[in-house]
């Protein structure tokens, strides 16, 4: 079973883009652990409009990743042998295939609407947030339209010097009470 690993940066107040859709904001001064990460990563997932923004670029940005699923109802063709297109109508099966296959770590690039439908679908197994020393003000959010409470747990962190703090999440996992012949969610209240 493969791993579906959210890594990114984030500001401080929780943007992934500053209000001009820039990312200028972000530390590039030193590795940040991303050579461990591709040494183990070989897919990417990706929103249209990141992947837009390395369209031609795709073997220089990610030369060791060996195909790239692009999430869109719009993109209907590519000509990069590494990307396939995925729709609404065809996403999720397809993920959960290639999650229950052998094989390396899967990188979910974003954006934050496909970052929070694999949280609502609890299809992302980690975390990897790059928060860097910096408050945006606004701009894209990292989380957006979630309609749920997402409970995780921190397992590692990693400070740098330039102030830069990595910070592991996993999923916190949620038990099936449906499971159950009987309801224990309320057991230890007082009854009437």
């Amino acid at each position: 079973m493969r791993k579906v690993i959210l890594n990114l940066a984030v500001s401080l107040d929780g943007f992934i883009e500053d209000a001009n859709g820039a990312y200028d904001w972000c530390f590039t001064d030193q590795d940040y652990g991303m050579s461990e990460f591709f040494s183990n990563t070989d897919t990417i997932f990706i929103g249209r409009k990141s992947f837009e923004l390395i369209t031609g670029m795709e073997d220089e940005y990610f030369p060791a990743i060996q195909k790239i699923y692009v999430f869109s109802d719009t993109l209907q063709v590519t000509l990069h042998p590494k990307v396939e297109v995925l729709n609404r109508d065809n996403w999720e099966t397809k993920v959960r295939e290639l999650i229950n296959t052998d094989g390396p770590d899967i990188w979910l690039f974003g954006g934050a609407g496909l970052v929070s439908s694999f949280l609502q679908k609890r299809l992302l197994t980690e975390l990897l947030l790059s928060v860097h020393p910096v408050i945006l003000g606004g701009g894209k959010p990292l989380f957006k339209d979630l309609k749920e409470r997402v409970n995780l747990l921190l397992t590692d962190t990693q400070t740098y010097d330039s102030g830069l703090v990595q910070l592991r999440y996993v999923l916190k996992p949620v038990f099936d009470y449906s499971i159950l012949k009987t309801d224990y969610t309320h057991s230890g209240e007082e009854s009437d």
